[in-house]
């Protein structure tokens, strides 16, 4: 390749090196100049250009890319299209991302017009997710050189590759201390239900016993008869020592220990450990909290049948220092662009799985007395107007949680095709019907929208718009319609925060955990105000041209 700077009468088939603007038309880096080209570029009085002329033995920036990311790819992954010197790679499914690191290094080593970048290992990723991206420096690399590359990424398996998850049936075991309170373990067990339902698993039984040896065997034992694939430990007390209360159970009970601790925080005090071919976890206190720890960690891995060894554990400790790190837009995403028809990846696409939760439990308190969502607008009750509206969405299933005047609900939507959930704490507000929504949610969904059962404007083209810009990899992981910049409902939201909405307390839904992931909302603008519309006190039905009986 020779890079120069020639003059015009010389440059026909030169590539540009940089960009040139004329009026009325611009010549992009890149572009390989023809005869009218070099006509124009005279008209404008330019005199010579830079640019590269490729030599005999060179292989052009894209077709070094591709071939390279071709030779890296494992199984499950699908290319980009290559394009300015660029080729992106990107996973089929959801999983874990496996690299090479050592491979991965001896390739970025060999000279530095090739380059290779990745996620971090190990890493969580969506289905269409970027994981990986080949980049050509200058316009062309000689032969040779990426010959040299392509040796080292076929010399072994794939360079990186795909785990997918696998799901598989989970006991959980909490011990009890005198005092330990029961809305604890509640807690405890709500929060690992959707930690593992977010990694398409199921939470198939839970075990509370005293934080004893023998009862801690004697639940061991149990899981392992009803086939649990992995069992996890919460213990009342911290595990301080291999010798102590859950780890001896897990001895007793004919287990083993592999390692105690690991270099990450929050998570130093998980307990890895097997029975036979099932893992066996013992939690440490911040498994409690749906925030990023250890255990994540580990748990992605086991679920993507990944091993996970003491080396593992103690090599852990670079980026061991967790924070809590939102979701963002992947850079370059759009510069090596996703695969066209009929390429694997656009022809597999499929919607998002994505299930509705209607809340339908509240007291109506503003009301004077009546039930706000079974009073009569155009014909029907307010909540039925709300749930076929639902239904006429692509989300799926429709849960209706309910609480005050359950039966009388549960009347007003009778025939219908929604799952009803009761919510016996309904009296300590909107958080707790939101919570118990979630529990009810099948495994291995996408998402969820949570719907108010008092807005009758509610729209499912509206709904449908959500679901279809809805893309967790790209950003765009929870959506929310908006009239004239101010935000309405119903609110989508991806799996990805369920365990932070479990947290929630008191008469208030999860709003505010948008400002907290801002830059994963995505807002809908709507035409009209039916985003904002919810009828709650006389006088809002009065301005609806609803009349409440007396």
């Amino acid at each position: 390749m020779k890079f120069a700077e020639v003059p015009l009468d010389s440059a026909i088939g030169l590539i540009l090196a940089h960009s040139i603007r004329l009026p009325g038309r611009a010549f992009k880096k890149g572009h390989v100049l023809s005869a009218g080209d070099i006509a124009l570029l005279k008209k404008a009085d330019i005199k010579t250009v830079t640019g590269v002329t490729l030599e005999a033995d060179d292989v052009g920036e894209d077709e070094a890319a591709f071939r390279l990311a071709s030779a890296l790819k494992g199984n499950d992954l699908t290319l980009g299209k290559a394009f300015t010197g660029r080729c992106n790679l990107y996973a089929e499914e959801r999983g874990i991302v496996i690299v090479d690191t050592a491979r991965l290094d001896r390739i970025n080593l060999i000279d530095e017009a090739i380059t290779v970048g990745t996620l971090r290992p190990h890493e969580l990723v969506d289905s269409e997710q970027m994981i990986a991206t080949v980049k050509l420096i200058p316009f062309s690399v000689p032969r040779a050189l990426l010959e040299r590359c392509l040796a080292v990424a076929s010399d072994g398996g794939p360079v990186m590759r795909l785990a997918k998850l696998r799901g598989r049936p989970v006991g959980l075991i909490q011990t009890r201390l005198p005092g330990t309170k029961e809305t604890v373990l509640d807690s405890t067990l709500a929060v690992t239900r959707a930690r593992l339902v977010a990694l398409g698993c199921e939470l198939k039984t839970e075990r509370r016993c005293a934080h004893d040896t023998t009862e801690v065997a004697e639940a061991v034992r149990a899981s392992l008869a009803e086939g649990r694939a992995m069992i996890l430990i919460a213990g009342a007390s911290a595990i301080t020592d291999r010798s102590d209360i859950v780890p001896a159970g897990i001895v007793a009970a004919g287990g083993a220990i592999d390692h105690f601790g690991m270099p990450v925080d929050p998570g130093n005090l998980l307990l890895l450990a097997h029975h036979g071919t099932t893992p066996v976890l013992g939690l440490p206190g911040c498994a409690r909290s749906p925030k990023l720890n250890g255990v994540d960690w580990v748990l992605q891995r086991l679920i993507a049948d990944v091993p996970v060894t003491r080396h593992d554990i103690m090599t852990m400790g670079p980026g061991g220092l967790l924070m809590e790190i939102p979701s963002r837009p992947l850079p370059r995403l759009e510069a090596s662009p996703k695969p066209e028809k009929p390429k694997p990846l656009a022809e597999h696409r499929r919607e998002p799985r994505i299930a509705a939760i209607v809340l339908a439990a509240g007291q109506s308190r503003r009301m004077g007395g009546a039930n706000k969502l079974l009073v009569s607008v155009e014909g029907q009750p307010l909540l039925a107007r709300v749930v076929d509206a639902v239904l006429r969405s692509k989300a799926r299933p429709v849960i209706v949680v309910t609480g005050h005047q359950a039966d009388a609900i549960r009347g007003a939507l009778a025939g219908r095709d929604v799952t009803f959930v009761h919510n016996v704490d309904y009296e300590e507000g909107m958080s707790t019907s939101v919570r118990v929504g979630l529990q009810a949610l099948p495994p291995g969904l996408d998402g969820a929208l949570v719907c108010l059962g008092d807005m009758p404007r509610t729209d499912a083209a509206l709904i449908d718009r959500l679901i279809g810009a809805f893309n967790p990899p790209a950003g765009r992981g929870i959506g929310v319609p908006t009239y004239q910049g101010k935000r309405g409902n119903p609110v989508l939201w991806s799996a990805r925060y369920f365990p932070e909405i479990m947290q929630l307390d008191g008469d208030v839904g999860a709003r505010h955990l948008i400002g907290q992931h801002a830059e994963a909302a995505y807002e809908l603008e709507c035409a009209d105000r039916s985003a904002m519309i919810d009828l709650d006190t006389p006088e809002a039905f009065a301005a609806h041209g609803v009349t409440l009986p007396r």
